[in-house]
């Protein structure tokens, strides 16, 4: 690194969250048809009613829906500025669960609720953080909600 470049630190430690802390992650991303045919092609997931208007009419949707792993994976996406950007191993989902499928041109935004907190026993100088992230359409309908786990970096040691 050469001495002007600055190095901004970014992303919350673990002495940062607390329980019933609250984060409404504030970008939102609006999803296309187009990227979610891409998205399920690209995964070999050739489900149809993510990619057939009329096949997804005939099971009871109002056309294709938006592949839910992307509708998951963006939702995830839009979380980690605020949880886990400043690092740490990434533990798992829990308890993931799609409440209502999202359709060509829907934007979705991402709430979450630190759950959890707790200095890891096994790891010194990090803490194991859990929060609940729900997922909304633009009318505030949600769309998913799940559970993730994540090593925090702690901002001292501890021993």
């Amino acid at each position: 690194m050469s001495e002007k470049t600055i190095r901004r630190e970014r992303g919350l430690l673990y002495e940062d969250f607390h329980v019933g802390q609250t984060f409404d992650h504030h970008w939102g991303r609006t999803l296309s048809g187009s990227e979610s045919k891409t998205y399920s092609t690209m995964t070999m997931n050739f489900c149809p009613i993510y990619f057939n208007d009329h096949y997804a009419a005939a099971q009871g949707y109002d056309g294709a829906v938006i592949n839910p792993m992307l509708v998951f994976t963006t939702i995830l996406g839009l979380s980690v500025e605020d949880l886990s950007e400043a690092g740490g191993p990434f533990l798992g989902i829990d308890d993931l669960v799609f409440d209502r499928p999202v359709y060509d041109g829907e934007t979705v935004y991402a709430r979450s609720e630190t759950l959890s907190c707790r200095v890891s026993s096994s790891k010194p100088g990090w803490g194991i953080v859990t929060w609940r992230t729900a997922g909304f359409n633009q009318d505030q309908q949600q769309v998913l909600s799940f559970q993730r786990t994540n090593l925090a970096r702690m901002k001292e040691k501890t021993t």
